[in-house]
């Protein structure tokens, strides 16, 4: 196992990612490791830790992707982003298919480079989908709430599964006012959500803008989540709120999702930022940037 592996620092609208290239070495980074590089008092920080793999499957590249807090994840619509542009700057190509647990992503080039749409595929509605720990017929609305009875601050999400289960709340005011930092850790353990859930403030302006805020599992309150863009966009058309094309206004800036009524298929866009290169040392989890254009 080499002493150092090298890895690239990038983000997708802030929400950022440690990216490392393994699939000609595959150094040995687990779940205390991955937390370690993941926090920036400790290592270079990141919402997640994204490894390249080869394909199993005839793809460009497998994307396994683990949260902050050292725990595997199926999906990361920012992050396939970001490794679409790798991909395709390193083939050339204007398309890349990526490889996840959940099944293949493919990313398209777009007239700025640093600009990426990748098809995110079919939603899940059903209950045992999504997944909750009991039926509901209808998951365009379930029965959960936070607060009074009489006078709940947050109720009535609707749910969905985008490669990982979402739960969206709607709100009329500024999704500032609702304490999403409080109730985000709350809401993601619910026991409705067996597997844990991320959890979404969303406020729709009009037919084709919205604003979001998310709590994401396993990272707590990020600038931007694709997939929370992507589940917030098709439980809004499911609910007759919006069109299907909407610019969704995230913190770290904005996605232009599309719901497809063709094939149901999502397609997400956004920008990706390269922020740096730097190298870790495996022996003891130091790490250092590097110069401009020294990866290999």
């Amino acid at each position: 196992m080499a002493p150092h592996v090298q890895f690239l620092k990038m983000n997708g609208l802030g929400n950022e990612f440690i990216v490392i290239d393994a699939r000609k070495t595959k150094p040995q980074l687990g779940a205390d490791a991955v937390r370690a590089l993941s926090n920036h008092q400790t290592g270079p920080g990141c919402d997640q830790f994204i490894t390249l793999e080869k394909s199993p499957a005839g793809g460009d590249v497998f994307m396994r992707i683990h949260n902050a807090d050292g725990g595997e994840v199926e999906a990361c619509g920012n992050a396939t982003r970001c490794v679409g542009r790798l991909m395709m700057a390193e083939s050339g190509a204007n398309r890349a298919v990526i490889e996840t647990v959940v099944g293949k992503l493919i990313g398209y080039r777009c007239d700025d480079e640093s600009m990426v749409t990748v098809d995110m595929g079919v939603p899940k509605f059903g209950w045992q989908d999504i997944p909750l720990s009991e039926p509901f017929e209808d998951t365009r609305v379930i029965e959960l709430q936070v607060g009074p009875i009489d006078a709940p601050i947050l109720h009535s999400p609707s749910v969905v599964n985008v490669g990982n289960p979402h739960a969206i709340f709607w709100v009329k005011n500024d999704v500032e006012s609702y304490g999403l930092e409080v109730n985000g850790p709350l809401l993601e353990n619910h026991m409705i959500f067996p597997e844990r859930a991320n959890i979404s403030l969303a406020q729709v302006h009009n037919r084709s803008e919205m604003t979001l805020k998310v709590w994401e599992r396993g990272v707590g309150l990020t600038q931007a989540c694709g997939t929370a863009a992507c589940a917030a966009t098709v439980a809004a058309i499911r609910n007759k709120m919006t069109d299907r094309t909407v610019l969704v206004h995230l913190p770290g800036g904005d996605l232009t999702i599309e719901w497809r009524e063709a094939d149901e298929h999502i397609m997400m866009s956004g920008g990706t930022e390269l922020e740096y290169a730097g190298e870790i040392d495996l022996a003891d989890l130091s790490w250092r940037k590097l110069p401009a254009g020294s990866v290999e």
